[in-house]
């Protein structure tokens, strides 16, 4: 990523495990996805994200082709996300502690989603129980459905997916929301919330996800959606300052707010990766786009203008042989 939403293909070394202390592996990727924070290093407009080589892309589903940890052995297949998103590359070394292995038994777009939604199962652990809370998620993006589902598998009464975008609000059902609510770019917030109301019977909800993030995030919205002494869950990354942030309404309604990030790999990832496995969830639904390598700047355009009903876009690696 050498430009703002420019990328080009460049030729480095071979990575080698010459100068590793031990506990690393050489990952070759395969598959691919894009995810929204990726999009920080693509459209280059937040100082806090300088691109470097290899940005951006962490989710990733690939081969062990060498080691000298114990966790592994050659050959293995395993989910990895790398350290700092430098994962556009075609091998590259990273600690064993950032891989697991990958389940057989779902398809593999399906098993890679295990890694976008340990994300969300990290943040549900900073949460209270979740049964019979109702709970607006606002943004139905990718990350936005996920939320829909993992809140519906742990006993919310009610998910209420919110969005501008009419073709994500289709796929929102089928990913575990109980309603929805389409919003105009012209609304202001308390027509927002009224909507969310009307949607409950005269009540605000418990709480309220944010999960759009970035320069468009969406904080004191849900400042303004979230019932008293309520809880407002900060997801999508933020910009590193956010204008006119409410701490005023915030504080005077008594309101929570949490924020999350770095799952444990220990936990989240692997509990992911049993959900689909096990098909507690269904995570096909957000499956929208399959490309090849050679396509990433098409399929980085589709995906940060969202074009075509685009959710997840998946990429092959040529290492996959597809």
């Amino acid at each position: 990523m050498y430009a703002p939403r420019q990328i080009r293909m460049i030729d480095i070394e071979e990575p080698t495990l010459a100068n590793s202390a031990g506990g690393d592996i050489i990952f070759q990727p395969e598959l691919a996805c894009l995810c929204g924070s990726d999009l920080l290093y693509f459209e280059a407009d937040n100082e806090s994200y300088e691109p470097i080589v290899g940005h951006s892309l962490h989710e990733l589903i690939g081969t062990v082709v060498d080691t000298n940890g114990e966790k592994f052995k050659i050959g293995d297949r395993v989910l990895c996300v790398p350290i700092n998103q430098v994962g556009l590359q075609e091998r590259f070394v990273v600690t064993e502690n950032q891989a697991i292995y990958v389940d057989p038994r779902p398809e593999e777009r399906e098993a890679l989603l295990a890694q976008p939604l340990g994300t969300v199962l990290f943040a549900l652990r900073r949460l209270p129980n979740i049964v019979d809370q109702n709970v607006v998620v606002v943004g139905q993006g990718p990350m936005g459905q996920l939320w829909n589902c993992a809140l519906s598998q742990l006993g919310a009464r009610r998910v209420i997916g919110l969005d501008l975008n009419a073709d994500r609000l289709k796929v929102s059902p089928a990913m575990g929301a109980t309603d929805i609510l389409q919003v105009a770019p012209e609304q202001n917030a308390e027509d927002i919330a009224a909507g969310v109301r009307s949607i409950l019977a005269g009540e605000s909800p418990d709480l309220v996800i944010e999960c759009v993030g970035h320069r468009e995030q969406m904080v004191n919205l849900c400042f303004e959606i979230c019932r008293k002494a309520g809880t407002v869950f900060f997801f999508g990354v933020p910009p590193k300052h956010v204008e006119n942030f409410d701490l005023h309404k915030m504080f005077f309604k008594n309101q929570t707010l949490v924020t999350s990030v770095g799952p444990d790999f220990t936990i989240d990832f692997p509990l992911a990766m049993q959900w689909i496995a096990e098909g507690r969830v269904n995570v096909a639904p957000i499956i929208t786009h399959h490309m090849q390598l050679a396509q990433i700047q098409e399929a980085f355009d589709l995906f940060s203008t969202r074009q075509d009903s685009a959710l997840k876009v998946f990429l092959d690696f040529p290492a996959s042989g597809n």
